[in-house]
């Protein structure tokens, strides 16, 4: 399993309720996404301008790579003005607690 965390820099001002405008924009292409476990979109203001991004958790790295390719970053660059910062994680264990019961699960390498 692998974590991308995915920022981009927004002008000052960029607001929440502008991210979200964008993000309601965007969601609908990663419904479904190969490899695409889950996708959260992230926003915060800083003092010079604000950040932007997602959170995305992979099945695996070659699902990563596949879903932040060329084309997406061009896209991505496009629509916000600014190229993204990836990084990209391992997720050895994790922990879920949306169920009854909290899960903790290991994962093999991704």
């Amino acid at each position: 399993m692998q974590l991308a965390i995915v920022t981009f820099r927004m002008p000052a001002g960029f607001s929440r309720d502008d991210a979200a405008g964008y993000f309601r924009e965007t969601a609908p292409r990663y419904a479904g996404l190969p490899g695409l476990i889950t996708k959260h979109y992230i926003h915060r203001v800083l003092d010079t301008h604000a950040e932007a991004g997602g959170a995305y958790l992979w099945e695996s790295a070659a699902a990563a790579s596949a879903g932040h390719g060329p084309e997406w970053a061009a896209r991505v660059t496009a629509k916000y003005g600014s190229a993204p910062e990836i990084r990209l994680f391992d997720v050895p264990v994790s922990v879920d607690n949306r169920g009854a019961q909290p899960v903790i699960a290991e994962h093999a390498p991704g």
